[in-house]
């Protein structure tokens, strides 16, 4: 006997693809569909609707047909009450939890349907006076309530505006060949705005910036205001710091681009003296370290998080190296960032994307388009591409923000 159930998909579902999306989901699984009722919006500001019946061969098949409709945003008609188990341990879902996407979330409670608060992907939702949170498997608690199933379970992707602007539907990963600097000014623009209302931009950055001469820019934007978070690791700190103390990255001359002699000791001499003075920002006050990007951070009040690796030297007294306090850390730094950018760090990259949502917009940046391609694929599909060198990018992104002609 088959078995049957009716989703309705409402918003820009054509333009979005969202529609052909689901379509294709229902046949690949070898289901059918019968279109109920289907509206298409005629203006940019109304939105499309579509009813439709999906049949499926028995309960099972219909159930995995219909969680493949719901990551596409599709609303079950006369969805039931999500379905909750104790977690069994600290730090262990119940065995069937549902998995969140960084899509934003609800989920059905008492016949009301009730929005996942600090939504990411990879977490489980938990449920707790009558609210519903994402919440990391590392940080469960035995006996939380925890979502089960995917029944009483909605996803609404985001929809990005209709327009030409550079977070629209139709922008995808910038090859090299195509021109950027429009989408260079748009971002500019973009972060003029976030700066005019106080909202919050997070730059994620890795050592290659300072490899490459770019760390003055960096500061710059620092200490223009365009900078309230940054998240690194000890690469980019140390070799910061060392190119201010010996004008090197890691041995190498900044102002020639030679090595220098012994120069392979430089960071590590750097990190001892900033491991004496008692951190960054000690070495700042003490005026050991006068300028440089975590000199601005320190003197701005940037929240910044470093998140250690195996490979560190050192580290820095500043680097978090327990990797579960690190993502704490940087989970409380992106409450109200409204724009992420992503520079030459594929790892740092990658895990900040693991913890937006995805409304929260995302540029990436990398002479690699495989870091673009991996952090899209990994779920952050919200995030715009460009495939250029950090130096180019920061030198016309600092020049835009100026006003000054490229």
């Amino acid at each position: 006997m088959s078995a049957r159930a009716v989703i309705e998909l409402s918003g820009h579902i054509i333009d979005s693809m969202v529609l052909p999306r689901v379509m294709d989901s229902v046949m690949d699984m070898g289901a059918t569909f019968h279109v109920e009722e289907f509206r298409v919006g005629t203006r940019l500001d109304e939105p499309s609707f579509a009813r439709l019946t999906i049949e499926a061969e028995d309960e099972a098949k219909l159930a995995a047909v219909i969680a493949a409709c719901q990551q596409h945003g599709a609303a079950v008609v006369g969805a039931a009450d999500a379905e909750t188990a104790a977690a069994p341990s600290d730090g262990v879902f119940p065995d069937t939890f549902y998995t969140t996407t960084n899509q934003p979330t609800a989920v059905r409670l008492g016949g009301r349907w009730v929005s996942v608060d600090e939504i990411e992907m990879d977490c489980g939702v938990v449920i707790a006076g009558g609210a519903a949170r994402a919440v990391p498997v590392s940080d469960v608690h035995a006996g939380d309530l925890v979502v089960v199933g995917r029944a009483g379970v909605r996803i609404t992707p985001v929809e990005r505006g209709r327009g030409k602007e550079i977070f629209g539907f139709t922008t995808s990963s910038l090859s090299p060949e195509k021109p950027k600097h429009e989408v260079i000014r748009e971002l500019a623009g973009t972060m003029r705005e976030i700066k005019a209302r106080n909202g919050r931009i997070c730059f994620v950055g890795g050592p290659a910036i300072i490899h490459t001469g770019a760390g003055p820019l960096l500061a710059h934007l620092i200490s223009a205001g365009y900078v309230q978070v940054l998240f690194a690791g000890n690469g980019l700190a140390a070799h910061d710091i060392e190119s201010q103390f010996f004008g090197t990255s890691l041995g190498i001359g900044l102002e020639r681009g030679l090595p220098i002699e012994s120069g392979h000791e430089l960071h590590m001499r750097t990190v001892n003296r900033v491991r004496a003075a008692g951190g960054i920002a000690p070495a700042v006050e003490a005026g050991m370290l006068r300028r440089g990007v975590m000199y601005e951070c320190v003197r701005n009040g940037v929240d910044y998080v470093l998140a250690g690796s195996i490979r560190d030297d050192g580290p820095l007294p500043d680097v978090v190296t327990d990797m579960l306090e690190a993502r704490r850390r940087m989970r409380a730094a992106l409450v109200g960032v409204d724009l992420c950018i992503m520079c030459a760090s594929m790892l740092h990259a990658i895990a900040t994307g693991n913890l937006l949502p995805a409304a929260t917009r995302t540029v990436c940046v990398d002479i690699n388009p495989a870091v673009v391609a991996k952090l899209a694929d990994r779920g952050s599909s919200q995030t715009l591409g460009l495939v250029t060198d950090v130096e180019s990018f920061l030198r016309e992104l600092g020049e835009a923000l100026a006003g000054e002609p490229r």
